[in-house]
């Protein structure tokens, strides 16, 4: 995982980069996350343009466009390591205005209960507003 914030209160945001650290966010949360991260993945690989016709080298910027290319998945944890929400927001942390994010807790529950205050600084370490009505897929 990777860092990617501060939030108060001692949580702190992490981006999953990995299928083995999307399946640990999956068991974790007892959520589907690590279903969605493989969808994703799979698209971004199948949108890859090699930049080389030399099969050795076809792959050289495969890990760094799909970097580009897939949604961010991001997990919150307390001090303890213990997971609180789980987030998919667009490419690159950029607004995108067909691309559902997703915020949710373990088991799906409402993260926007405890976490508001760190899902606001997430919004804001990317610019974004990051809404309850419009991220949490469950209450609609």
């Amino acid at each position: 995982m990777d860092y990617v914030c501060e939030a108060r209160d001692g949580k702190t945001w992490f981006r999953i980069e990995t299928e083995m650290e999307a399946d640990q966010e999956s068991e974790l949360m007892d959520h589907a996350v690590a279903k969605h991260f493989r969808r994703e993945q799979e698209k971004a690989v199948a949108s890859y343009q090699p930049t080389s016709t030399v099969f050795i080298e076809q792959n050289i910027g495969l890990k760094a466009h799909i970097q580009r290319a897939m949604p961010l998945f991001l997990t919150l944890r307390d001090n303890d390591g213990d997971g609180l929400a789980t987030a998919m927001l667009p490419p690159g942390g950029q607004s995108a205005p067909n691309f559902k994010i997703i915020i949710v807790g373990k088991g799906n529950r409402d993260p926007y209960v405890g976490d508001s205050a760190a899902i606001e600084t997430l919004g804001k370490h990317y610019g974004m507003t990051l809404r309850r009505e419009d991220c949490y897929p469950y209450n609609r």
